[in-house]
């Protein structure tokens, strides 16, 4: 008979030990394969060709030797400690490598392995986890594509590459979304630090590695999570308030919101969805950014690993072209940051960056005339100006200026705004010597979009992390 194995609160060995599966010296692959295009095989791979510079150690009890490492019959038989486990076997057998690396001393697992409770095969699932459980091995899985580091070259998976390096920590309930997504990293330069396949999460659940995150690891600033459900809301409500305590918000993408959803959901992972309003309540508790979609999941974190929070709703939006002005004024609105009129005094300071027929309201129009140097000043003055919150800064294609020249401008107007605690958001819109800039601006720390409502909607995303600053800051 299965039993409910809930995790019994946010445990303090599973925080202990989880930088063994994070930030290894010695990882071992149980199910190690010499056959291209195996998962075994891969993951050996992986680790070589991603520049790990710990120990690897292949187990295959058929093998003598896998991609030029002597490999071993079990995890018994390595003569030295042993980190992390990657357990790629098949899955009637895992309990019995799972004991085998209890009694070998291993700190942490990670079991890639599937064919558990997402099939219906809970009776397995359960006895792995008391057996990880008995020996205080913090259990990742299963049914996962593995852990991968940016900052150690640690790619434990079998996915197809390290992330773009960054300050973001990835979880995800779906091993194909971390796969796919890897890619978006490089093309879209989001810079990540960590990312945790979860799968089933049978053992460790979301809210030990949001609090390890918080925590436990100075290199990630902003825990970006897809989820498609947990039975441990209390927990994860903990951990995404303790993080805010740690100055580092959670943005979470939920899968299963509708009917169908739901249903996916219990196919591909085993978990429970439960009611979407039920969730945003719990994530509205916790202080926790939620995104609709996977373009957010990634734009909302970009913005908030690189900008200060915005300290009041008076967002100044700057642009060369009125319609572009009105869709930030219109994602201004929806996005909870709705936009008021330019003070009357910085009205006339913006005026010298402006010829007499632009518009010194907010949005700001320094019309299609303006150049670098306009952009400098009209961003510069803004962030010095009393009381202003954040800066949105807009640019649609002419031939008056250079889009990379632009793109310095305001970087350097940026690093102005943000030494006075000011975030500054930007979208310049046009071809590919424009996205190259947009690129370069995400590389220098500026988060830069394609369209004028991703800005906004970043700097929306801002302004809340500033709020649930300034609520947690009450009622601690």
């Amino acid at each position: 008979m299965a039993i409910e194995l809930k995790i019994p609160g946010i445990r303090e060995y599973v925080l202990d030990r989880l930088d063994a599966i994070l930030n290894p010296k010695s990882v071992a692959v149980v199910g190690a394969s010499r056959k291209e295009g195996k998962i075994g095989h891969t993951v050996v791979k992986n680790l070589i060709q991603g520049g790990f510079k710990g120990k690897i150690y292949p187990i295959n009890p058929k093998a003598d030797e896998i991609l030029g490492l002597k490999a071993y019959p079990s995890l018994k038989d390595v003569p030295d400690e042993v980190d992390l486990a990657i357990i790629v076997v098949p899955a009637k057998i895992t309990p019995q490598v799972i004991r085998e690396a209890g009694e070998k001393g291993v700190k942490g697992l990670v079991v890639i392995t599937a064919g558990f409770s997402e099939v219906g095969n809970k009776e397995l699932e359960d006895e792995i986890v008391r057996i990880a459980r008995e020996y205080k091995m913090p259990l990742i899985g299963p049914n996962v594509v593995g852990v991968l580091n940016a900052n150690v070259n640690l790619n434990a998976s079998f996915a197809q590459d390290l992330p773009y390096p960054g300050k973001i920590a990835f979880i995800s309930q779906s091993g194909a979304l971390v796969i796919g997504l890897i890619g978006w990293t490089h093309m879209y330069r989001v810079g990540i630090s960590k990312i945790v396949s979860i799968g089933n999460k049978a053992d460790v659940d979301f809210s030990e590695l949001i609090t390890y995150f918080a925590e436990r690891d100075p290199e990630t600033k902003v825990i970006a999570i897809y989820m498609e459900g947990t039975d441990a809301g209390r927990e994860l409500v903990e951990a995404t308030k303790r993080a805010m305590k740690a100055g580092k918000v959670v943005v979470i993408l939920k899968g299963g919101r509708s009917k169908r959803g739901e249903l996916a959901t219990m196919s591909h992972t085993g978990s429970l969805a439960g009611s979407a309003k039920v969730y945003q309540a719990a994530f509205k508790q916790g202080y926790v950014i939620e995104v609709d979609n996977l373009t957010e999941l990634y734009d909302v974190p970009l913005a908030l690993a690189n900008q200060p929070p915005a300290k009041n709703d008076n967002i100044i939006v700057i642009t060369n072209g009125g319609g572009a002005g009105v869709l930030a004024t219109d994602a201004a609105e929806r996005y909870g940051i709705p936009l008021s009129d330019t003070p009357s005094e910085l009205k006339k300071i913006l005026r010298n960056f402006m010829p007499p027929f632009g518009s010194d309201k907010n949005p700001v129009d320094l019309t299609g005339q303006a150049n670098e140097e306009d952009y400098y000043g009209a961003i510069v003055e803004t962030a010095k100006f009393p009381g202003v919150g954040g800066i949105v800064a807009l640019y649609c294609h002419t031939a008056i200026t250079d889009p990379m020249k632009l793109a310095q401008k305001i970087r350097d107007a940026a690093k102005v705004a943000n030494e006075r605690g000011i975030p500054v958001t930007v979208s310049m819109i046009g071809g590919e010597e424009v996205e190259r800039a947009n690129l370069w601006l995400r590389e220098q720390g500026v988060p830069a979009y394609p369209t004028p409502e991703r800005a906004v909607r970043a700097m929306g995303a801002l302004r809340q992390f500033g709020r649930y600053l300034e609520k947690i800051k009450r009622v601690s």
